[in-house]
């Protein structure tokens, strides 16, 4: 599933009101942020997650493997913070623009 532009744009936007539920920290990616992740995709669709300053790590990187164990989609990084989108397999909420 890849996203256009303009839905990407779309998805930003409704990403800016968002807080980061999920903080990846000194230990970088364990299963258990992949796990947390994947949950929150499912019930939220949109998850804005942050790298805090201790994880040495590229947040390019982290979204890119993320997105890949989620099977989501990176909507932007900016900073330290990233945004991924996984339309939901029960109940989806947000209707993408064509």
């Amino acid at each position: 599933m890849d996203i256009t532009s303009k839905q990407r744009a779309y998805l930003r936007g409704l990403a800016n009101d968002l807080d980061a539920i999920i903080h990846i920290g000194k230990a970088s990616l364990t299963p258990e942020i992949t796990k947390s992740v994947d949950e929150a995709l499912e019930k939220r669709e949109l998850v804005k997650l942050a790298v805090l300053k201790n994880c040495f790590d590229d947040p390019y990187q982290i979204a890119d493997i993320v997105s890949e164990r989620t099977h989501s989609q990176v909507v932007s990084v900016v900073g330290k913070k990233f945004v991924l989108y996984r339309p939901s397999k029960k109940n989806p909420k947000i209707q993408l623009p064509k």
